[in-house]
């Protein structure tokens, strides 16, 4: 099912709210810019790709205490795909549980923030990701928890189109839409990438939208580095009481820096040490247009 983006002025969306959102993004991929100089390389394409997505969850969505990443209310967000990291990294820093300044440590010895996402070194990583597959099994586990405690607390997980390769992704779906967990959101990076090529010629996933529908969700597919298509998603994802919800989002490597998305597409991008700079150029550049 091909993706529709409803433009703006069709939403009905507070302006303000957008423009708020897309500045956030904006320093997402300018925290995760800093943060691959740091290592000379990393997942920038991936980093930039869904920065929109977590300037919403994190600026319009997800319910937390930055300063009490503790706090038992609190929604839950999974990082499945632990080398997105670095966008949650700079995801976490705009909304207040890091300090920017802690940012310029990635990857680094004794750091709180290693390359792949490590509950037990960063404040607000629910989850250990890396090992694909897992994220929303462990949600459907958080989400029953939840509800048997009687909390509203909502699970947030985002994994990636390349994640659905693995079969305990959909024993997970059926499990949640079979206890009719409505506290589940999963979202989707569809950017048609993964470690060993494009998802097509790996395994590929197509008709997502019927295929999550079938399994017993509340299915949606967006542009997703369109702020106000997520925004208009995720409002009517909300209107789904007895059922899980996913958000498909489709998104483009390098989102944001024409250098970076218009180069090759390759899992694990390496930057030359004078791109850098060109690099936030073309960012800032793209913003102010």
């Amino acid at each position: 099912m091909t993706a529709t983006a409803s433009p703006p002025a069709a939403t009905g969306l507070d302006p303000q709210r957008i423009e708020r959102l897309r500045d956030s993004a904006y320093r997402i991929r300018r925290h995760a810019l800093d943060m691959g100089e740091v290592q000379g390389q990393g997942y920038i394409g991936q980093a930039l790709g869904v920065a929109d997505v977590l300037a919403v969850l994190f600026g319009d969505v997800l319910n937390l205490r930055p300063t009490d990443p503790e706090w038992p209310e609190r929604d839950r967000f999974l990082l499945s795909i632990g080398h997105y990291a670095i966008a949650a990294y700079a995801a976490f820093a705009e909304a207040g549980i890091l300090p920017v300044e802690e940012l310029e440590t990635y990857g680094s010895d004794e750091s709180r923030l290693p390359m792949s996402a490590m509950a037990s070194y960063t404040p607000g990583m629910e989850i250990s990701g890396g090992s694909l597959g897992h994220g929303l099994g462990i949600a459907t586990g958080m989400a029953l928890g939840l509800r048997h405690q009687g909390r509203p607390a909502r699970v947030v997980n985002l994994l990636s189109d390349g994640e659905l390769n693995e079969g305990a992704t959909w024993e997970a779906a059926m499990s949640c839409a079979h206890h009719g967990l409505s506290n589940v959101l999963a979202v989707v990076d569809v950017n048609a990438l993964q470690a060993d090529g494009p998802t097509a010629g790996v395994l590929r996933v197509d008709h997502l939208t019927d295929k999550w529908t079938a399994f017993g969700w509340n299915a949606r597919r967006v542009d997703g580095n369109d702020v106000a298509a997520l925004l208009t998603a995720l409002d009517e994802l909300r209107d789904a009481p007895d059922r899980p919800s996913v958000l498909l989002c489709d998104t483009r490597p390098g989102h944001g820096v024409p250098m970076l998305e218009t180069r090759e597409k390759a899992h694990f991008l390496r930057v030359e040490a004078h791109e850098w700079q060109i690099a936030r150029d073309q960012l800032t550049e793209g913003h102010q247009r």
